[in-house]
Order: structure tokens, then sequence, then C-alpha cells
């Protein structure tokens, strides 16, 4: 598959295991940076098309970040089975390095949701291991510990400049994992009052609090 153009629309690139996926939002004039954001569990339905990957989306596209949403192995047109987080880390990666490749002067964000989240924070990991971070990192309503259905995460850590946010009254990934996990490396977490795993009726301060970390990446004051 030849290099890929990145315009709003979706397109297919190249991935470990085949063809992957990706819904783009590119802002109406030239980007100022670029973007992967990624989506829940989907072994719940999670596509990236879920309310809240779409909302941020559009939202960091009109702030002029170019995104990438790309749709986990098995899920949508990408090839693949799930497999838990680690080659959906690999996947993310190669497209990094396919946006990177295409525009090598803009500054790189990943922002992730519930499981999204997880595999952002391996994929955050890696790049800063490589010596290539990416810029900004915004990781809401990660997975940490055991969450509901009994399935277990443990995400990366050594993340000091990540924007963790978590909501209170989250059901589905207790914030006290959030903290356990946030603890020992002494890792800020922006807790929602009285949001949901979903942040319902809450979904304006989750974006207010993205586009405001993304902000500085861009130049613009936070």
């Amino acid at each position: 598959m030849a290099q890929a153009h990145f315009e709003t629309g979706t397109i297919l690139v190249d991935g470990p295991v085949g063809a992957m996926e990706v819904m783009v939002d590119a802002p109406i004039d030239a980007p100022r940076g670029i973007a992967v954001l990624t989506h829940p569990q989907p072994l719940l339905g999670g596509n990236s098309m879920h309310k809240i990957p779409h909302l941020l989306a559009k939202a960091m596209r009109d702030a002029g970040w170019l995104v990438a949403r790309p749709n986990f192995r098995g899920v949508g047109a990408s090839h693949g089975t799930h497999d838990g987080g680690i080659g959906e880390t690999d996947d993310v990666l190669a497209l990094v390095a396919q946006l990177r490749s295409a525009h090598p002067a803009l500054p790189l964000a990943l922002v992730g949701f519930s499981f999204g989240a997880f595999v952002q924070s391996r994929v955050a990991r890696r790049l800063a291991d490589r010596n290539e971070p990416a810029r900004r990192v915004v990781l809401a309503g990660m997975p940490a510990g055991e969450v509901e259905g009994r399935r277990q995460y443990a995400p990366d850590t050594g993340l000091p400049d990540a924007l963790i946010v978590h909501g209170e009254n989250d059901t589905r990934v207790a914030l006290s994992a959030v903290l356990d996990w946030a603890r020992p490396q002494g890792q800020p977490v922006m807790v929602v009052p009285g949001a949901d795993h979903f942040f319902t009726g809450r979904l304006p301060v989750l974006r207010s609090l993205v586009l405001s970390h993304l902000a500085g990446a861009l130049g613009d004051p936070s």
C-alpha cells in the first residue's frame, strides 16, 4: 500500500497484520499538529465512532490538529483479531510513523479513552524510550488493575507530563485503582466530580481539559 494521504475521510493504511482502517479529521487550513485518538474496548463494541473519540476528534480538528482515529484489530475494516493491547500498540506505533513521515515538522499528540488510553500509555512509553516522545499525552477513563468483567490492566508508567482524567463515579474502572497505579510514581490525576466512565453530562468538561492540555503544543495559551 502506498504512503497514506491523511485527508478527511476513511482510509486504509498498512499495519503490522494488514490493513488498518483509520478515520481522519483534517482542519480546513494546514494542520498545526498531528494526533492519534484511540477508542474504547472493542470486545464491548468500542470503535472509532464512539461518542467520546468522535467528540474529541472534532474539537481537536477545529483547534488545528490533524486527527487520525484507527479502528483496532478486528473492528470495521481493520485486519487481525483483538490482542489485549499488545498488537494494538504496534498498530498505533505504525500509524504514528506514517503520520510523522507525512508531517515531520509537526508536534504529535496521543489521546486515548478507556481501552484506548491503556494502549496509548504503552505507545507513549515506547516512543519516549526511543527518544521520540509525543509532545502531549491524554489518557481518559484509563483501565488499571481489575475492571468490570474481571479483565486486568497494568498501564505503562513514567509519563509525568501526561494528563490523566478520570470520573469520580466510574463504576467500570474504580478511581481507587487508578490512584493505586498513579501513587508510586507521583502521577497527578485530574478527577471530574460526579462523572461516570463515559463522562455522562460532563463531556464539555472533558473536552475543555483535553483542549487546554493540548494547546501548549501548538504554542497557544492554555
